[in-house]
């Protein structure tokens, strides 16, 4: 693993030595206080967060493709990705070093946030497990999205291309629970298992339920694989 933390610190420093991490996250911050503020104003508002999580998990949809999509297609564009692949380091010490370094700096991000939380403590009495919960089922969130676009970023040295891409599929997997308005039974229960949006959402009311942890997990899990497999076939071109 010393290969993939030298790799996820070269990266991390990387991303806040440019303008790219501060105008995306000073982007997710505004539209996440926008919303926070319309729900938190509105007339019998609940001192709780999931408004806030629920809309920061949305954008997550947009901001993670955004942070990912220069990892791998920008390294294959300039041709260093070749340099890397040649040197003495695994294809998934690339690939979790450089995931590591996105995730960093989404989390450092998303903790930004947490200024809104203290508003709500400071004028109103919350109960902390769902806060907990919301922000633990946030960070699950995100480590799937930013695989999905680890994964974009590796089939294309075109950072737009990646970027699209991510965002078609994680707009499906946002969105596929919807269409269960139209099936039922078995099926309906399939595509509620595919869903980002569907297990999201019980980490919001308070509810850790291990099933929806294992999904996060195990969407990360696939497509970072997929991505590692994705750089293995570079070295047989």
């Amino acid at each position: 693993m010393t290969n993939a933390a030298l790799i996820a610190w070269k990266e991390s420093k990387s991303y806040f030595s440019t303008p790219t991490a501060y105008i995306v996250g000073a982007t997710f911050l505004i539209l996440t206080g926008i919303f926070f503020v319309r729900d938190i104003t509105a007339p019998y508002a609940e001192a709780n967060v999931r408004g806030l999580v629920d809309w920061a998990g949305f954008f997550m949809i947009f901001l993670s493709p955004l942070l990912t999509m220069r990892l791998l297609a920008e390294e294959q564009k300039m041709g260093t990705l070749e340099l890397l692949l040649t040197a003495p380091v695994h294809d998934w010490e690339v690939v979790i070093g450089k995931y590591l370094a996105s995730l960093i700096t989404l989390a450092a991000t998303v903790a930004l946030t947490l200024y809104y939380v203290l508003m709500i403590y400071w004028f109103g009495d919350p109960d902390t497990g769902p806060i907990l919960s919301a922000y633990f089922g946030l960070f699950l969130h995100a480590m799937a999205t930013l695989a999905v676009g680890m994964m974009a970023s590796s089939l294309t040295g075109n950072q737009i291309v990646s970027a699209v891409v991510a965002i078609a599929v994680l707009l499906t997997l946002h969105f596929i629970d919807q269409v269960t308005t139209i099936v039922s039974g078995t099926s309906a229960d399939i595509v509620n298992g595919l869903s980002l949006n569907a297990h999201f959402v019980d980490f919001q009311r308070g509810i850790v339920d291990s099933s929806h942890i294992v999904y996060y997990l195990s969407v990360a899990a696939v497509f970072l694989f997929i991505t590692t497999r994705s750089l293995e076939t570079r070295r047989w071109r």
